[in-house]
């Protein structure tokens, strides 16, 4: 599908403490309106270390490539880590896929760095890191930017993020995330990530209040890659004005990483359709990885 979206500018302001500003090192800082199209992508990529023990951020990139998103939500991305050879992977992997990012550590790890990145066609101004209870955990938080066809411009928020896989930190992490977005309660918002909750969890109950999921269509199975059984990795959004959901989609990649990806097409504007899938309500069914 051909993009629509190419540009947009990066700002959040956050509620609570922070790490400090994100690296972003390698990232370029309503009338007559249209509907925008716009794809994104989470994907866990196990600092590119694949099913098949190989350490190949190529065939990463190429998984990203192949979906041609507009922004990416990537967790367990390592910074000149020891185990990753020294590579910062974040940039490594805007070079291959001719794309900017932005990186945001959750840890010092093995004499580098451990967290979650975002890659994106649109430009970046400027991000912060919430920490989150856990291993440790964090957030990474942009604002993208984004040119109307109008003579207005529109913001998204957009958070990447990897909650942990112990019940009590992951629920506690819920309401430091939506800390976040109290300032800009009207600000369209986008949430990305290896949420490590079932869609049956009081953690995506949680979310279900104030967030719809657009990967709430039964089937959407990413972990564990070999032969998915259960998904805990997710796309939700909030005031996305008329927002459609036109496509979620698992990729079909058994062995670059222990995740598959999982993709989102929506779209949003005064043509679009208001879609309401809402996070799950069900009760708990268990721990994930």
């Amino acid at each position: 599908m051909t993009k629509l979206i190419r540009h947009a500018t990066l700002l959040m302001i956050c509620a609570v403490p922070f790490l400090g500003y994100a690296d972003i090192g390698c990232a370029e800082s309503t009338d007559g309106e249209k509907p925008h199209t716009i794809r994104i992508l989470s994907y866990n990529i196990h600092h590119g270390a694949g099913t098949d023990g190989k350490l190949d951020l190529a065939r990463i990139a190429g998984v990203i490539r192949s979906a041609s998103p507009d922004i990416v939500s990537l967790q367990e991305v390592d910074k000149k880590t020891k185990r990753s050879k020294g590579v910062d992977q974040a940039k490594e992997l805007a070079r291959l896929t001719n794309m900017k990012c932005v990186y945001g550590a959750s840890m010092t790890f093995q004499g580098g760095k451990y967290g979650n990145a975002v890659l994106t066609t649109l430009t970046v101004k400027e991000s912060k890191v919430i920490p989150l209870p856990g291993e440790p955990r964090s957030a990474l938080c942009v604002t993208l930017k984004v040119p109307h066809k109008g003579p207005s411009t529109g913001e998204i928020l957009f958070m990447a993020t990897h909650l942990d896989t112990k019940h009590k930190p992951r629920r506690s992490s819920v309401p430091l995330i939506e800390k976040v977005f109290e300032s800009r309660p009207t600000t369209p918002a986008v949430l990305a990530g290896d949420l490590n909750a079932s869609p049956n969890s009081p953690t995506m109950r949680q979310f279900g209040k104030t967030w719809l999921n657009a990967t709430a269509r039964k089937g959407l199975f990413t972990y564990p890659a070999g032969n998915p059984s259960v998904q805990i990795d997710y796309i939700l959004y909030r005031h996305l004005r008329l927002c459609t959901v036109l496509k979620t989609q698992v990729l079909k990649e058994a062995v670059a990483s222990d995740h598959r990806p999982i993709l989102a097409v929506l779209q949003f504007g005064p043509e679009a359709k208001e879609k309401k899938d809402t996070a799950s309500n069900k009760p708990d069914t268990g721990h994930v990885k």
